[in-house]
């Protein structure tokens, strides 16, 4: 048998309706649109972890970042593609890595960013042991069917807001949550994202291979010529405006320069070590308890909205083998830990390349390869206009919308849960939030129908720790 036809055999694509072609293409398209965390997350880290904290030049601490995260999330796609043979990205998560920073600079607190990454480290290691008993499987199995419908299409909400925040259509002011652009239509990034979109989505509805990747291309290509032209992004004049998309038009190369120094991770690897040793034993276990927390529902709700989406799931809604992939996520932890970067999990953009087609662990490995390729590229990511991937999530929330039918609106013990799930991820932008509300107010109306012989004992555990756990994070980051 020729080497192709082993690799397809191992991961099963006949199985699973795929091919090379196909499973590369959907391993591109999830790259593009989680790419942005090797720039971000180094970005966000920072606040926390600074040059004169890791004794480096002013400056050089973002590209080290970088290379830590990139090295823990092929760690951890590794585990994801060869072992659990699963088509879903791994990096340091967004708002993890910002709940890892909040910890460090809480007053409260008092800790260092050793004793956080000490935290991250330990995380991993209880999740992988966790993991090989079953522990996890066995608690994600117990959130209640409309929660599991309702993380789909709460994540799919999550993804429009984001984007269209992104790319400047919506924004953020004292008064409304969330409002146009006043400025929208004497907004050049704004005015060229619409047209991505539409792009994007002229594309899909006509069954274009590749029309996600050729999407964000197309967009990219928009802000080029919108640049050439001398069109320029309005300034940022509304509140929390623009978050992190405040770049060009068209950002342009980098100029490359390879410094061996921005490549030696020495002061960030085994920093965690030192972290255990100058902190109380009871503000650690509360770090720990929290991130174990934010982890655990976060990577959980993930990891079955991504699950449904490539129809992966049982006739119960259930996950098969799901300790695999969240071995994955364990892995990715501990060796983030070590190398000195905030907590890995799943991401919710791999639901791009599952749209695509992507439907086995080769599309995972693509990934992890195109990681790798970045690191001596690092400047080059500035080239693709920030702004372009955002096109994407439009097509992934109509997609994964598709599961609110699932829930029964008829029945209040789905509708409440359900869309409680629904709206605060969004919301709050936090999926963890979102699973929180549904656990905790599934019981209560089971038991207000006078269904409580329905509830099992597991899943009134799970709300009480929902209240500990807000009470916890409360008390500790006052």
């Amino acid at each position: 048998m020729a080497l192709g036809e082993s690799i397809a055999a191992y991961f099963g694509f006949d199985d699973h309706g795929t091919d090379y072609t196909t499973e590369l293409l959907a391993g591109l398209t999830t790259f593009l649109t989680m790419s942005y965390i090797i720039i971000v997350n180094p970005l966000v880290l920072s606040a926390a972890i600074t040059p004169d904290k890791l004794g480096v030049a002013d400056g050089m601490h973002i590209p080290l970042l970088a290379v830590t995260t990139i090295l823990s999330a092929v760690a951890a796609m590794l585990v994801m593609g060869v072992y659990a043979n699963r088509p879903f990205g791994l990096a340091s998560g967004m708002g993890l890595n910002a709940f890892f920073v909040t910890v460090v600079l809480s007053p409260a607190l008092g800790i260092t960013w050793q004793t956080a990454l000490a935290a991250v480290f330990l995380e991993g290691i209880l999740f992988i042991l966790l993991t090989a008993v079953g522990a996890r499987e066995y608690v994600i199995n117990l959130f209640p069917e409309p929660v599991k419908a309702g993380v789909g299409p709460g994540i799919g909400l999550f993804l429009a807001i984001i984007g269209l925040q992104f790319m400047r259509i919506t924004a953020q002011d004292a008064v409304d949550i969330l409002t146009f652009n006043p400025i929208l239509a004497q907004d050049p990034v704004a005015v060229v994202s619409i047209l991505g979109i539409l792009l994007t989505f002229v594309l899909y509805a006509r069954g274009t291979r590749g029309s996600i990747v050729l999407g964000i291309a197309g967009t990219a290509v928009l802000g080029y010529a919108a640049a050439a032209l001398g069109f320029e992004p309005a300034p940022n004049e509304v509140g929390q405006f623009y978050t992190l998309a405040e770049q060009a038009l068209a950002p342009g190369i980098s100029s490359i320069t390879y410094d061996a120094a921005a490549y030696d991770i020495s002061p960030l690897v085994g920093a965690f070590l030192t972290g255990f040793t100058d902190v109380s034993g009871l503000t650690f276990a509360m770090v720990l308890f929290t991130f174990f927390f934010v982890d655990f529902f976060d990577t959980a709700g993930t990891l079955v909205g991504l699950s449904r989406a490539a129809d992966m799931t049982d006739e119960d809604g259930e996950v098969p083998d799901i300790d695999e992939p969240l071995m994955a996520d364990a892995v990715g932890t501990t060796v983030g830990g070590i190398l000195g970067t905030s907590t890995v999990t799943t991401f919710i953009e791999s639901s791009t390349g599952i749209e695509e087609g992507g439907r086995t662990g080769f599309t995972t490995l693509v990934v992890a390869g195109l990681f790798l390729l970045t690191l001596p590229f690092i400047p080059l990511l500035s080239a693709l206009p920030a702004y372009a991937p955002y096109v994407a999530f439009m097509i992934v929330a109509v997609f994964m919308f598709r599961n609110v039918t699932d829930i029964d609106w008829s029945d209040n013990a789905h509708a409440i849960p359900g869309a409680l799930t629904i709206a605060l991820m969004p919301l709050t932008h936090s999926i963890a939030t979102g699973i929180a509300a549904g656990l905790l107010t599934y019981p209560l109306v089971k038991t207000a129908q006078g269904e409580a012989d329905d509830v099992q004992v597991g899943q009134w555990l799970l709300a009480i720790a929902v209240v500990v756990y807000y009470v916890v994070r409360t008390n500790t980051l006052a």
